[in-house]
């Protein structure tokens, strides 16, 4: 058995095969042919090369040295697993660091080449990381996979089977959404879409997969006109049930690699809608010069955020599983700490367990966070079962967690009580808690969108000087990504995404502000929020939340007297729903208990 290669052996291969094309700078990004957020195994490429397995990266190999880009979620986790390999860490967005195309410019010889495979970047990154390398006189290597060349035991690319998601399910048939979006491309005057992001795939076609972890979605793109569709997917993971199906709706079947070749014999005369964000750099290359394209968010990033009525209902449905399980789950843990051996996976194990004995669910909508004590700093810690963290009666435990279910997604945490807690450990916790109500009870008229609502979550930390380095909050798919959009709660303008969403009735956005302490622990609430119609008089139409997360928050850190009476007044609302939605479901002594937890303060 020949023994795995070290990151600085695979950087030394990778370098060699750069040297034969004659490549001075190689990319190698967190994507799939799809720029999905979380990527299955074959697409790990950024994880081989540097041993960073954070789910956002992008690796800078270098004929000397070489970089890794991340987000402030990363950091603590990034400096962790780099220690040793000769990489450096660039944080992203923080003061002084520069940005990638910078860095190019700043390090790519005159004439120098740039490397990267053209499938797994976007069109509008492409584009960008083009011109740096033009400034320079460069020149572009983008047809091949160089990080795939030198990983001999690379997994196999997913090829697992699909399934149908009945109407009952997603409350609109294929041939409506189709419809609609036909009704798009004619508004836009586009004859062919291009549609390569995997979620509005499934949302489109109505039909899951499980190509990629804890993201019910198939490997596939679409290329819609008025008159067709056609689905480039892997045709061994169709059953005679799903050709039936695709027939019926007049959907064709293609090879999945396919999208290249047609993408390059698309007619001059038609026009071309396509999302740049999305669709790969190489895709983007093969349309002919001659074709017009315009560019947009896909139409179908709105469609799918709106929730209909029944997916609305279905989803309230799988928090209320959810939530028995969770509060099944805080009790078991708040009653057995401390008389027996618990540990962050067996807690893991436990949470999951519970899950399962639920109604219609499918399985984790994401990897578990449980992050005892320090490890909570880390918003993105995972717990290693090799070095098991044994839970002590003392400090937080923040449990990160949600399920898909054949009724809708969720997405929960709760940090939670397991012993003594120090006097600032308390103020920070009733400031989260007041941050979560401020946002989660907002009234505001139509036409705001999360950048103006954002503040009301960070206030309460801000006032003490404190922050969080991430968003308040995302938007949640229907039984697909977790995290989706385009709404939701940040204070800054995302340049790739200046156009900040609209918050509409119907959309489903989570509320997770929280306080990270690096070495001593970290505290997040959250809640998913349901964007409603309120009011509507003279000054406009007014909008507001519904909660539909139905978990009680560990009053055991929350100071009162820190909370003014409206503050008081909501957490106390909030929790006499959580009673009465939860009691018929818990049996005598998880009854008694829950009464305790939902007491008025």
């Amino acid at each position: 058995m020949v023994a795995a290669m070290s990151i600085r052996e695979r950087l030394f291969a990778l370098r060699k095969e750069m040297e034969r094309r004659r490549i001075d700078i190689y990319l190698v990004p967190t994507a799939d042919f799809h720029e999905s957020e979380y990527v299955g195994p074959y697409f790990k490429a950024r994880e081989y090369i540097t041993g960073f397995t954070g789910s956002a990266g992008t690796a800078v190999i270098f004929k000397e040295e070489a970089g890794l880009f991340t987000d402030g979620r990363y950091f603590l986790q990034a400096k962790e697993e780099l220690s040793g390999s000769g990489i450096k860490l660039y944080r992203s967005g923080e003061e002084n660091v520069p940005g990638i195309e910078e860095l190019i410019e700043e390090k790519l010889p005159k004439g120098g080449c740039l490397g990267f495979d053209g499938r797994v970047v976007n069109a509008t990154w492409g584009r960008k990381l083009k011109k740096a390398v033009e400034k320079r006189g460069g020149s572009l290597w983008t047809e091949e996979d160089l990080v795939g060349i030198v990983w001999k035991d690379r997994p196999a690319l997913s090829a697992e089977p699909a399934y149908l998601l009945e109407e009952q399910y997603t409350g609109e048939s294929t041939d409506s959404k189709l419809k609609r979006l036909r009704e798009e491309m004619k508004r836009r005057e586009a004859d062919v879409h291009i549609l390569t992001s995997l979620c509005d795939i499934a949302w489109l076609l109505n039909i899951r997969g499980s190509d990629i972890k804890c993201v019910p979605v198939v490997l596939s793109c679409l290329m819609i006109r008025q008159d067709a569709c056609d689905w480039f997917v892997q045709e061994q993971i169709l059953d005679e049930t799903m050709r039936t199906y695709l027939a019926r709706h007049q959907i064709t079947i293609k090879p999945y690699g396919a999208i290249h070749t047609e993408a390059a014999e698309i007619s001059e005369t038609e026009c071309v809608l396509l999302d740049a964000h999305s669709v790969s750099y190489s895709i983007m290359q093969r349309i002919p010069k001659g074709v017009r394209i315009v560019e947009a968010k896909n139409p179908t990033v709105r469609m799918k955020a709106v929730k209909n009525s029944t997916e609305i209902a279905n989803t309230k449905q799988a928090h209320l599983c959810d939530a028995i399980a969770v509060t099944k789950f805080i009790y078991w843990l708040k009653t057995n700490i401390g008389k027996k051996a618990i540990t962050e996976c067996s807690a893991i194990a436990c949470l999951e367990e519970l899950r399962r004995e639920q109604n219609g669910y499918i399985g984790p909508s994401f990897d578990t966070i449980c992050a005892y004590g320090e490890h909570a700093a880390k918003m993105h810690y995972a717990a290693d079962p090799k070095a098991d963290t044994p839970l002590l009666k003392e400090g937080f435990l923040l449990v990160d967690s949600g399920g898909h279910y054949l009724t809708g997604t969720t997405d929960i945490t709760r940090t939670i009580v397991l012993g003594p807690l120090t006097q600032q450990m308390k103020e920070h916790y009733t400031a989260v808690c007041r941050a979560n109500l401020n946002l989660a009870y907002a009234e505001f008229l139509y036409g705001a969108s999360g950048i103006s609502l954002d503040i009301l979550a960070r206030e309460p930390l801000w006032e003490l000087g404190m922050d969080y380095k991430c968003g308040t909050g995302h938007g949640v798919g229907h039984i697909l990504n977790v995290h989706e959009g385009p709404n939701a709660f940040r204070y800054k303008i995302n340049p790739d995404s200046p156009d900040a969403a609209v918050l509409e009735a119907g959309m489903i956005t989570t509320d997770e502000p929280g306080v990270y302490r690096e070495g001593l622990y970290g505290i997040r609430i959250e809640n998913e929020l349901l964007c409603k119609k309120a009011q509507k008089n003279e000054n406009g139409q007014f909008m507001e939340f519904e909660i539909i997360t139905y978990v009680p928050i560990d009053l055991d850190a929350i100071l009162p007297e820190q909370m003014n009476e409206k503050e008081r007044r909501r957490l106390n609302e909030y929790h006499r729903v959580v009673y009465e939605k939860l009691a018929d479901f818990l049996d005598e002594d998880e009854r008694t208990w829950l009464r305790g937890c939902t007491r008025e303060i």
